[in-house]
C-alpha cells in the first residue's frame, strides 16, 4: 500500500482539526461577543471541519480500522489543541495537563498494537 494512503487521512484530521479547535475554543478571546453570533461562527468554520474529517475517515477507513481512526484523531486533538492553547489563548500547559495527555496517547499507542 503507497505511503500516502497511510499519510493523507493524517493530514486531512491535522487541518480538520485545526478547524474544529477554533470553531470550540478560539471564541474564548472575544467573551464579549454576542453568544449567538459565536455560535454561528462557530458552526461555520464547524462545517470547513467536516470538510476534512469526512474524507480523512473515508479514506483512512482503507488502511485503518475505526478505532485506530478514532485513537488518531484524539492525539492529534490534543497535540493541536496543545499549541493552540499555548500559542492562541496564552495558556499554559501543565505537567497534569502533560500527564493527562500522555494516558490517552498511551491507549492510542495500544489501539496500533497487533492483537494478542
Amino acid at each position: 500500500m503507497p505511503m500516502i494512503d497511510r499519510l493523507l487521512p493524517i493530514g486531512l484530521l491535522l487541518v480538520s482539526n485545526l478547524f474544529m479547535t477554533f470553531a470550540w475554543y478560539g471564541h474564548l478571546k472575544y467573551k464579549s461577543a454576542p453568544l449567538l453570533l459565536v455560535i454561528v461562527i462557530s458552526w461555520g468554520i464547524a462545517f470547513v471541519e467536516y470538510c476534512f474529517a469526512v474524507p480523512a475517515n473515508r479514506l483512512g477507513s482503507a488502511v485503518y480500522s475505526a478505532a485506530q481512526l478514532k485513537g488518531m484523531q484524539e492525539v492529534i486533538t490534543l497535540t493541536v489543541f496543545a499549541g493552540f492553547s499555548v500559542l492562541y489563548l496564552g495558556q499554559k500547559i501543565t505537567t497534569n495537563h502533560l500527564i493527562g495527555f500522555a494516558l490517552i496517547a498511551a491507549g492510542a499507542f495500544f489501539l496500533f498494537r497487533a492483537p494478542a
